[in-house]
């Protein structure tokens, strides 16, 4: 009986979950980011692409399953939808490592935002419209892949650049000279008479 408690006990302790200071994010997660584990920026710059191909995989999937047109009736559509909801999930700690990491940079934080608002919609717009081309829709959501590289990019020089911060402590040493401007005319008030 003993030995019976002790193992439930050992049981329950494994199946319990973590303590959430061991929960914090990794950079390093291989299923959320699998070629990049430097940071939280690269883990996440690796994860928009990852992600958003791997429901393209699933939305593929369903169209080779039931074509285009039936690709989201009914349930048919369930897995791209699930997988969508899911990577939306698994993007937001990876993103928020990325905009800590970006602090400094105020322009590597507006090319993050800008991604990730772009990554949104892309992945909203998985699915097929209707009426439209099988052609047409393969290389609307295929486009996305380029689109997503030029705005990784567009981080990635930003973040080569040196912070907001330096900039404004070198400011502060060396400051601009700011021409005056012309003094104005004072308004000269008429009485009447």
């Amino acid at each position: 009986m003993l030995a019976r408690l002790a193992f439930v006990t050992l049981a329950a302790a494994l199946l319990l979950p973590a303590p959430a200071h061991a929960q914090k994010f990794q950079a390093g997660s291989p299923y959320i980011c699998p070629n990049s584990d430097d940071s939280g920026l690269d883990c996440y710059l690796d994860a928009v692409v990852h992600l958003y191909r791997m429901c393209r995989h699933v939305k593929s999937i369903e169209i080779i399953e039931y074509g285009y047109a039936d690709a989201q009736k009914g349930v048919n559509g369930a897995k791209s939808e699930y997988c969508v909801d899911k990577q939306k999930l698994n993007i937001v700690r990876p993103y928020q490592a990325a905009l800590k990491d970006a602090t400094p940079w105020r322009e590597v934080v507006d090319h993050l935002r800008t991604l990730q608002a772009y990554w949104l919609d892309s992945m909203a717009n998985l699915r097929w419209r209707d009426g439209e081309d099988g052609g047409d829709y393969e290389y609307r959501v295929d486009q996305v892949f380029e689109e997503l590289s030029y705005k990784v990019d567009d981080v990635r020089v930003a973040f080569t650049t040196p912070p907001d911060a330096a900039d404004r402590a070198s400011a502060k040493v060396a400051p601009k000279a700011v021409p005056k401007a012309a003094p104005k005319a004072k308004a000269v008030a008429r009485k009447s008479p």
